[in-house]
């Protein structure tokens, strides 16, 4: 006779890992370009300027910019990113700034 209970089965016990969705990026924050801003299903937020929709509904940023999340058309969403002249300029002026050094000097 056994002395312990038999254990019997389950047919629980399985799970998957969650898949990371929702807003990476939040309003106000600066992103630069290709920056994912919102991993989600269907067009839960709708992509506005200077932002791109991948395949999967993944919105991501086209330029370097400052994120923008503004309500549309009743009770939609939309992000945006608006261009901020700072960084974009500062950007090229430092990527220009060496080639002009190098120009300008005499040779020998």
């Amino acid at each position: 006779m056994a002395h312990k209970k038999g254990q019997g089965s389950t047919r629980n016990g399985r799970d998957s890992p969650g898949q990371r969705r929702g807003i990476k990026i939040y309003a106000g924050q600066s992103v630069r370009a290709g920056n994912i801003l919102v991993r989600q299903v269907g067009t839960r937020i709708h992509p506005g300027r200077n932002v791109g929709l991948g395949r999967d509904f993944t919105i991501y940023a086209l330029i370097d910019g400052i994120v923008k999340y503004e309500g549309y058309r009743g009770n939609k969403r939309r992000v945006s990113v608006d261009p901020v002249p700072g960084i974009a300029e500062s950007a090229v002026e430092s990527m220009q700034a060496p080639e002009s050094t190098a120009e300008s000097s005499p040779a020998s």
